[in-house]
């Protein structure tokens, strides 16, 4: 692209980062390398101005620093001195902080829709589209795909989980809104924990759980796949811990580099157009034997492990939608 973007970033403390294994990092580096300014904000400093009034020139506002990075441990990036950004001046908003997708992240998402472009003229380009984002909570935007998934059930309803456990025995519960595979349990059909674990998650939550039957080939490994714009684009395999029935990278699973197979390509054709129309365009979806299980619309992973893998750099691939979007 001929000329140089202005990126505002939102996502959680650079300070914490892992740059070997981080998603959002190997997206910085791919647009500083093209030449664009990067700017990093926390979600917490924005600020919406609506109505007649002297801001409503910059309606949505959010202290932030410009910030270069390097992939260089202990000294991975260098801020500017802190400002106060006019989102809608500038060209893309990477909406990239990690869940949990709680009211305030909710509410960022209504934010930064008042500037986010879609196909139209004037205005950043958020990625992804913070409506989509927003109607499309990773665990249930599966559910639109029932041809795709294992038995599963969404429910308050303690009664449905026992009769769900007795028609499948061995079961995955899941907090609806969880990421990183936290709060995520395997059941097995004699397991007397069962009552316990709902009582104590509906003492402290009035979300509802996701139970679906487990499935042995997670021993094999979850596999994760990107889809770029809708298109598969890569994929690694995540083999859990021995002892451990979560294959998260966060809790101990250990990348291998993976193939995409037939039925791989089938899921990707199914949910690709959908994502594609809902201007999803860094997707990561986990697939487990033949079942899809999640899809992955906030801050998907697993781009630098994929280019360890294969040599595939995925970043560059998603910088040439969105200068293509831009541009348009």
């Amino acid at each position: 692209m001929a000329r140089s973007l202005k990126v505002a970033v939102q996502m959680d403390p650079i300070e914490t980062v892992n740059i070997d294994a981080d998603s959002t990092f190997a997206l910085m580096l791919a647009a500083q390398a093209r030449g664009h300014a990067l700017w990093h904000y926390d979600y917490r400093t924005l600020a919406l101005s609506e109505g007649a009034g002297p801001n409503r020139g910059g309606r949505l506002r959010a202290t932030a620093r410009p910030v270069a990075v390097r992939r260089e441990q202990g000294n991975h990036f260098t801020f500017g001195p802190a400002e106060t950004l006019d989102l809608g001046a500038t060209d893309v908003v990477l909406m990239r902080q990690d869940p949990p997708f709680d009211m305030a992240y909710i509410t960022a998402t209504h934010m930064l829709e008042h500037v986010h472009r879609g196909d139209g003229v004037g205005g950043p380009l958020v990625v992804n589209n913070p409506a989509s984002v927003r109607n499309a909570p990773e665990k249930l935007l599966v559910t639109h795909f029932p041809d795709l998934m294992p038995p599963t059930l969404v429910t308050w309803d303690i009664e449905a989980i026992r009769a769900f456990r007795a028609t499948h025995a061995d079961i995955i519960v899941k907090p609806l809104f969880g990421n990183g595979g936290a709060g995520v349990f395997l059941i097995r059909q004699d397991d007397p924990n069962l009552n316990s674990l709902l009582e104590m998650h509906f003492s402290r939550s009035r979300e509802p759980l996701m139970i679906q039957r487990y499935e042995p080939a997670v021993r094999l490994g979850d596999k994760r796949i990107i889809l770029i714009d809708g298109e598969a684009a890569g994929a690694l395999n995540r083999v859990p811990a021995a002892g451990e029935a979560r294959s998260n990278m966060h809790v101990g699973g250990r990348p291998e580099k993976s193939a995409m197979t037939a039925r791989d390509s089938e899921i990707c054709a199914a949910i690709g157009p959908l994502l594609k129309a809902q201007g999803l365009i860094f997707v990561g979806i986990d697939v487990i034997g033949e079942w899809l299980t999640e899809i992955n619309v906030t801050s998907p992973t697993g781009l630098q492990e994929i280019a360890r893998f294969d040599g595939t750099d995925l970043a560059a691939t998603i910088w040439d939608v969105i200068e293509r979007k831009v541009g348009a």
